[in-house]
């Protein structure tokens, strides 16, 4: 008798847990069910992946995408279609979208949102301030949240949570790990004055200077430790911070992006003015050579895109009312396929970056590794294809990226979030039909709420 699957991907090369082998993949009821030789299995629908190598899916935990609703403005379905277009089948959006994520009912009104418009997964991060720091406990353990979020520096209205005593407090208050955006506000402040005096955006990594990322970084790690708390830093844009958190990998986790890995300063300003423009700031080669050197030696846990997108009309504001922050969740794969065709990084480390190591990290059921009982989540990938990067293939809103012309070797050809190609070959098809990402630590609290 033959085995019936929802689908079947026959003749790639697939990334398991145990390396790269030929094997086929049944998916039934949206998992994966069965690797290995199929043999004559029915399936409703056959993916042929010859000549192709098959992902985990890319997990993306750090997006923004902005207002939702807003003319113009990034929203979940637009995000969502860029994520899939680059092979990312969930993501993780930050607080500082409108409305602030700060209880459980915004919680609940973006989960909503996402439940008729994603087309992958997603969860929501939730914002921590002197607010809520007393409710964070509860809060953290809803349905739908990734986990707590810090700014200790440039962040939306009364998100901002600058003092020890408000980190502290959020720290103390419940037990999954908080992500942060570690930059010291009070020497932003003290240092605005060059960006204010400033000939345009090259003068950003001078204002926001690695100082103010160092003192940040060695505050949030003595907190803490202090408050006996996991953290994770989130777009580590200098190699002075690695070389602390090195020493602090027993309690730290570390995010790098695809723009402080791929741009230099100041070239980047220097060609593409605030179209390089992000918050930490790209910095000179000496970083970059020491956030690959980081990567080399594990100190390094996950990529994130941090995601968030302009229009191009508020990117043409002069410096510094410009606003930060590049649109990446789609570009960030291809690009990483190319640095890994440059021999910066092996296949198997990619693969750990983007989907064994968010797993890991925030505790993520049932995804970020293609084995039997796990969601049929992949990105099937051409690792050879040479293609060149534009404007016009980018899904977001804001219909640009930094990386317009850039010509890499290997390129996401299809995507499949629980079992269903949701893009191929550049067309996104089907609806959107993204579900919220379930984590360990909440399971308890979700069996309460049925």
């Amino acid at each position: 008798m033959c085995e019936s699957y929802d689908l079947v991907i026959r003749n790639g090369q697939v990334m398991m847990p145990c390396g790269l082998v030929e094997a086929e993949i049944g998916v039934r009821g949206g998992k994966v069910v069965s690797l290995g030789a199929l043999g004559r299995a029915v399936a409703r629908e056959t993916f042929d992946a010859a000549g192709l190598t098959v992902l985990p899916g890319v997990i993306d935990t750090q997006v923004h995408f902005r207002e939702p609703g807003l003319e113009n403005k990034e929203d979940i379905a637009h995000g969502t279609k860029a994520a899939i277009k680059g092979g990312v089948t969930a993501i993780f959006e930050m607080p500082n979208t409108s409305p602030l994520t700060l209880d459980e009912a915004t919680l609940n009104q973006k989960l909503n949102i996402a439940s008729r418009t994603a087309w992958c997964d997603y969860a929501f991060f939730m914002g921590g301030n002197h607010e809520n720091a007393h409710l964070l406990a509860e809060l953290e353990r809803l349905p739908g949240c990734a986990g707590v979020k810090i700014f200790m520096g440039s962040s939306t209205g009364t998100l901002l949570a600058k003092d020890d005593e408000v980190i502290m407090a959020v720290l103390a208050n419940g037990t999954r790990r908080v992500s942060v955006h570690a930059e010291d506000e009070d020497r932003l402040v003290e240092r605005q004055p060059i960006a204010i005096d400033a000939d345009g955006p090259v003068a950003h990594p001078h204002w926001r200077d690695v100082e103010s990322a160092v003192k940040a970084t060695k505050r949030l790690v003595k907190l803490a430790r202090l408050a006996g708390r996991r953290v994770h830093v989130l777009h580590i844009s200098s190699a002075d911070e690695m070389d602390i958190l090195a020493e602090h990998k027993d309690l730290v986790t570390v995010e790098v992006t695809l723009n402080h890995l791929t741009l230099v300063a100041p070239d980047c300003y220097e060609r593409l003015g605030a179209f390089a423009q992000m918050n930490p700031p790209v910095r000179d080669e000496r970083h970059l050579e020491g956030l690959w050197a980081a990567i080399q030696n594990g100190v390094v846990d996950v990529f994130g895109s941090d995601h968030a997108p302009h229009t191009t009309e508020e990117k043409q504001r002069p410096y510094p009312a410009s606003p930060s922050g590049i649109p990446g969740v789609q570009t960030s794969l291809p690009l990483l396929l190319d640095h890994m065709n440059k021999g910066r990084l092996s296949l198997e480390r990619l693969v750990d970056l983007t989907s064994a190591g968010p797993q890991r990290i925030f505790g993520i059921a049932g995804k970020g590794r293609i084995a039997v009982g796990y969601d049929a989540d992949f990105a099937i990938v051409d690792l050879a294809a040479k293609r060149t990067i534009t404007n016009k293939w980018i899904a977001s809103k804001c219909g640009w990226t930094p990386y317009d012309g850039m010509a890499v070797t290997g390129w996401p050809i299809a995507t499949v979030v629980r079992g269903m190609v949701v893009m191929r070959d550049d067309v996104i098809l089907g609806e959107p039909e993204g579900e919220a990402v379930r984590f360990i630590e909440t399971f308890v609290e979700e069996k309460k709420s049925c």
